[in-house]
């Protein structure tokens, strides 16, 4: 656990005192320095509480005592010091002053200088007081600047007050200008103090013979008149009849920025602000103050663009800015800037934008600057306006106008990205930006096909011809150089060859081609068509020689992903023999494809360029190329020294060959074709025993179990690879999770394939063998039992992928489709398996759940329905409502609360369209089943259901091993993964042997919750962390002193993964019921066994450190010692919630019976 300031404040006030003893040179400047490093650490925390205090064996209090001891010493310092020292004090306390800025709410300072910390304020005061009466100007100077960072205290003190005051009207320039300092600081917390100062103000500001420097700063202190309202609006009309006054630029110029920071701070007096800046911007004034005024424009639009309303002349000011030819670019620039947030903001609110066909022109003007960076911000600006103006008729149907100037803009900005790409990106002109502007002109693009994915069509026609356009470059650029230009000139962005640039080029529109295929995924639009121009786009990369063997690949690998997505589909309808002749042109396809992909890989790996055949083989991972991925890794595997690398390439080979031994199984044809290709090179490390062959589900499931068995078997091989190489819970966390999940799903299938093996169901055996219809009679309830677990299993495994989901922060958003979508197909195969035998009507049935269910209590057939509900119902509505319908026949569940987190992906891409067409099949031949069963209750009737149910359940299983299985990009991110470690004390006794009560009395603990491995690039803010305990009498262990031993062993398995998942549950449920509760107590849930549970909430400090206390009534236990098993949770700055895994073991508290004496 570590330690927080307030704990380490002893010890840091005498390595203070040390520092300042020192006989060295300097040593006491650099004490001092020091302990403003540690203070201002210190002002970021907040106040200790009193289970922090108890946490870290601290008596109440003690940590401000030797806070006040640490700045009382440092005003003795300053006091006693030199020059230097002073200065160093100085220093210390301004940057502690502009810390604490950051601290202000309602002009209180809550930081470490605060009033309400600092109990000796006086004698603080009093030391640099003296040293003001007796030193000389500059020290006097120093002693007004630390008053000033003293404001919170000091500006009570009328003594202090008068100081200041005399100080401004002093003759020496340094003591007014540390004087005004000072009052600016007292002026952001006093109003009454600020009043007498803006009358002093307005003397020497408006007097002739003061400096030049100390007007100017003068006036920068009109911008801490905020204290109320109405003193700003006096400061304001005073500053700005100054400003009208004057004539002189520089005063001009500081008087602009000051106002604007001042009507910044209070809506009522931005809109006066903004009309004085345009009025400076259109009216006959030096270049130097129409820079200013727009800056200032900047300045406010950027802090307060939705706080007040946009007026006619604020607009009419902007289009003369960007038309003014006499204006330099730059600034016309910062006008675009601006006016791009006027157009967002104007549109978003529903307005009308004043003649908007005079804006469109000046836009397109703008767009065609010589200037790239303008160019680029004017086509944004013109996609922002196409978004919200269809956003309007989606919602407004404002009428024709509208739609006609929507669909003006769109072909313009189509065409500008074009004509923009094509002269930037020419290897005949040397441009050293060439790579970000590809970036931005792609990113829109991006922007385009989001706002209106109708043009998708347009928008890939497009790629192509620049595509087209890149490809017969080299010729252009060939040319060109026999005539002008030289070799040096043609080798271009910074230094590397044409080869490099191109290959660059080309991955920036497959970037985009990828989004662009998940994004018609989505909308369900994917066709042979769009099918046929990524063949041609890839086609097209394969004619250019400049482009590297990786980008070649890359684009086999699109075009096989974009193939692989329309042949499952086909695949898994009804078809007819046109529908059949296209799924056996897609096969064909498929294999050419992954041959083209293998040949290109063979080439990167001839070429040495190993780390280009790692990314390759991730690609193939990522678009499910398992041919292509296992013969990578297998090939790396030779090429590598250390061993951490050639374990990771094992587990990465044995894991592709796992999975490309059940695509072998799957499409046969596909299968034959690659091993040929193998064998051929004679490069595979794999020995086919035979020759792939189609085998049907139906025909042979003995077989169908033995190949599920190997891959199982193969997949425990990788995990245990991987788990070999590292250090529990050190690396590798999210990726033996994901194997190990992968195992488990393959497990349950294996299950699910062994039992339908068991009953030879069909239909002309059943009617016409008496022997066969009494089997499956008597084996009736056994098979119910058998797979209702197989269910039970499957519905957990979703849960365990919703926990993975919610339990990696900073995960790429496609990864979490991916999981989102695993978790939906394991929830798919729970339902069809636990409807496949689910016959209420029948009598024996009662019976049958009686006895069977005893080891499966938390199995329910209403909860299947429920969640599979929970899962579709944003992103397949027609299905959500037959399951409805079912739930409503079959019943609701108990608990309706279904585990959907708020950082869930709700929409069908990533492969979830392939699977919403099976679960679409699975639900409408259930409730077929169910609407078909009220017909005879006979024997008869049991036997021909059992078939039809188990036929089903074969047809969907067969269907559901058809889509595809991909990895998620976060699976090849090796890093530490975000968790949080739990230390817990006796809140009534410290005692070395660890944590123990008496029996039957209640456990009361002192928590610490601590994040660990938080980046410090961390896109999201975290807000609140959760933790729940449990504990029951059956969680013995051995004695606290055994358990030690084990404390650092930091992994997700330090208990099963079932309890993690419950505990995430019961986390999440509260937060769904509780969400709006921030008291840090614990309360006891009724969980209906006999157990306790706690939940407790942490305010994290700066550290990711959260401290609490918590009670858990263990009084009924028994004497021993027991394990507290626990899990936690934060919620981050946008209400989304993740789990956090537990990085150390388990806190375990000792029951004894009291001591009796003789």
């Amino acid at each position: 656990m570590e330690r927080i300031s307030a704990a380490c404040a002893m010890e840091w006030s005498i390595d203070l005192e040390k520092g300042l003893r020192s006989k060295a040179v300097g040593g006491s400047v650099e004490a001092i320095l020091r302990t403003g490093q540690r203070l201002e650490q210190w002002n970021r925390e907040p106040e200790p509480t009193l289970p922090v205090y108890k946490m870290f064996g601290l008596v109440p209090g003690e940590d401000r005592l030797f806070a006040n001891a640490i700045l009382l010493r440092l005003a003795d310092t300053f006091r006693l010091g030199d020059l230097n020292v002073r200065h160093s004090v100085v220093k210390v306390f301004l940057s502690l002053r502009s810390r604490n800025k950051k601290k202000h709410n309602g002009g209180r300072n809550y930081g470490i200088l605060s009033q309400q910390r600092v109990h000796n304020q006086s004698h603080l005061l009093s030391r640099v007081k003296v040293v003001f009466d007796s030193g000389d100007v500059e020290s006097r100077a120093l002693a007004l600047v630390l008053f000033g960072c003293w404001a919170d205290f000091a500006k009570d003190s009328a003594e202090i007050r008068y100081i200041i005051f005399s100080s401004l009207v002093s003759s020496d320039v340094v003591e007014v200008r540390a004087a005004l300092y000072a009052a600016a600081c007292f002026c952001e917390l006093s109003d009454d103090f600020a009043s007498v100062v803006l009358e002093m103000l307005v003397n020497m500001v408006s007097s002739s013979q003061t400096a030049l420097g100390v007007r100017l700063a003068g006036v920068r202190v009109f911008a801490k008149m905020g204290c109320s309202s109405s003193l700003a609006h006096r400061a304001y009309k005073v500053g700005l009849k100054l400003l009208v006054d004057s004539s002189e630029e520089d005063f001009l110029d500081v008087m602009l920025i000051t106002l604007s920071k001042l009507a910044s701070m209070f809506r009522f007096l931005i809109s006066a602000q903004v009309d004085l800046l345009c009025s400076f911007v259109s009216r006959e004034t030096t270049l130097r103050v129409k820079t200013m005024a727009i800056r200032c424009l900047q300045f406010i639009f950027a802090r307060s663009v939705c706080h007040f309303p946009v007026s006619a002349h604020t607009l009419k000011t902007f289009f003369s800015m960007l038309d003014d030819p006499e204006l330099p670019s730059d600034l016309q620039f910062q006008a675009l800037r601006i006016f791009h947030k006027i157009v967002v903001y104007c549109l978003a609110d529903g307005r009308d934008i004043l003649e908007l066909d005079k804006l469109l022109t000046v836009i397109e003007n703008a767009s065609k600057s010589s200037i790239t960076v303008k160019q680029l911000l004017a086509i944004r600006v013109l996609v922002v306006i196409s978004g919200m103006l269809k956003e309007r008729i989606r919602i407004d149907s404002d009428g024709a106008d509208s739609t006609l100037l929507l669909s003006q803009i769109m072909p313009f900005v189509i065409d500008q990205l074009t004509s923009l790409v094509k002269p930037v990106l020419d290897l005949c002109h040397s441009h050293s930006e060439v790579g970000k502007e590809c970036n931005d002109l792609f990113s829109l693009f991006l922007l385009l096909v989001e706002e209106h994915p109708e043009l998708g069509v347009i928008v890939l026609d497009k790629i192509h011809l620049f595509m087209e356009y890149l490809v017969n470059m080299p010729d252009r650029c060939t040319s060109a150089s026999k005539a002008s230009l030289s070799v040096n000139e043609i080798v271009d962005f910074k230094g590397k060859t044409s080869r490099f640039i191109m290959s660059k080029l080309a991955i920036y529109v497959y970037r985009f081609v990828v989004y662009y295929l998940e994004h018609l995924k989505e909308t369900k639009s994917i066709t042979t068509q769009v099918a046929d121009k990524v063949k041609l786009l890839a086609e097209h990369v394969h004619k250019c020689s400049l482009f590297d063997c990786l980008t070649h690949m890359m684009y086999s690998l699109l075009l096989y992903s974009c193939i692989a997505g329309h042949f499952v589909v086909k695949k898994n309808e009804e078809t007819d023999n046109s529908d059949e002749n296209l799924v056996v042109t897609l096969d064909d396809r498929l294999i050419e494809c992954e041959i083209l992909a293998l040949e290109f890989a063979e080439k990167i790996l001839a070429g040495r360029d190993y780390w280009d055949a790692y990314k390759a083989g991730k690609y193939a991972a990522h678009q499910g190329a398992w041919f292509t991925a296992s013969f990578i890794f297998e090939q790396l595997m030779t090429k590598v020294q250390s061993d951490s690398c050639l374990c990771w390439l094992k587990s990465l080979a044995q894991f592709s060959h796992s999975e490309k031994e059940i695509q072998l199984f799957l499409l046969p044809k596909q299968g034959s074709s690659l091993v040929d290709w193998l064998k051929t090179k004679k490069v595979s490390s794999i020995h086919f025993k035979d020759n792939p062959v189609e085998i049907s589900l139906d025909a042979d499931l003995p077989k169908w179990y033995e190949k599920l068995s190997e891959t199982y078997s193969s997949l425990n091989s990788s995990l245990e690879t991987l788990e070999n190489v590292v250090k529990p819970g050190q690396a590798f966390c999210f990726q033996r999770w994901f194997l190990a999940l992968r195992v488990k799903v393959l497990a349950a299938l294996a299950d699910i394939v062994k039992l339908l093996g068991t009953v030879p169901f069909n239909h002309n055996t059943i009617t016409k063998n008496e022997r066969v219809k009494k089997s499956i009679l008597v084996e009736y309830p056994q098979l119910f039992q058998q797979i209702s677990q197989v269910s039970f299993q499957a519905k957990r495994l979703a849960h365990e992928f919703d926990l993975m989901v919610t339990s990696f922060i900073g995960m790429d958003r496609k990864s979490l489709k991916i999981i989102s979508a695993l978790a939906l197909n394991c929830s798919i195969l729970a339902f069809i398996a636990g409807f496949s035998l689910y016959f209420p009507e029948m009598p024996m049935y009662e019976n049958v759940t009686t006895c069977s269910l005893e080891g499966l209590k938390r199995f329910s057939h209403p909860a299947l329905v429920q969640d599979l509900i929970g899962r579709l119902w944003r992103i397949d509505h027609e299905t959500s409502a037959s399951l409805w319908m079912l739930s409503k026949a079959i019943g609701r569940p108990k608990s309706c609360c279904h585990f959907q987190p708020g950082n869930q992906i709700w929409n069908s891409g990533c492969g979830v369209e392939d699977i919403l067409k099976v679960c679409r099949y699975a639900v409408t031949k259930v409730v077929a089943l169910k609407n078909g069963a009220d017909k005879g209750h006979n024997g008869e009737d049991l036997s021909q259901r059992v078939n039809d149910g188990w036929q089903l359940l074969l047809d969907v299983v067969t269907k559901w091993m058809h889509i595809p299985f991909r990895t998620p990009t976060y699976f090849f991110q090796v890093r530490h993964c975000v968790g949080s470690e739990l230390f817990a004390s006796s809140a009534d006794t410290r005692s070395p042997d660890g944590i123990s009560i008496l029996l039957g009395f209640h456990l009361s603990l002192n928590l610490c919750l601590q994040l660990k491995n938080v980046p410090p690039d961390l896109s999201i803010q975290l807000t609140k962390l959760y933790c729940i305990l449990y504990c029951k009498a059956s969680f013995t262990t051995p004695k606290p002193v055994e358990e030690s031993k084990q404390r650092m062993q930091s992994s997700y398995q330090s208990w099963e993964i079932d309890d993690m998942i419950d505990l995430n549950k019961d986390l999440f449920e509260h937060l769904t019921e509780d969400g709006k509760t921030t008291g840090t107590r614990g309360r006891r849930l009724n969980n209906g066994d006999d157990g306790v549970k706690a939940i407790v909430c942490f305010e994290p400090n700066e550290r990711g450190q959260g401290f609490s206390t918590c009670l858990l009534d263990v009084s009924s236990f028994a004497a021993g010692s027991y394990e507290i098993k626990w899990h936690s949770c934060c919620v981050d700055d946008e209400g989304s919630y993740w789990s956090l895994l537990p990085l150390n073991a388990a806190p375990v508290f000792t029951l004894h019976a009291p001591v009796t004496t003789k």
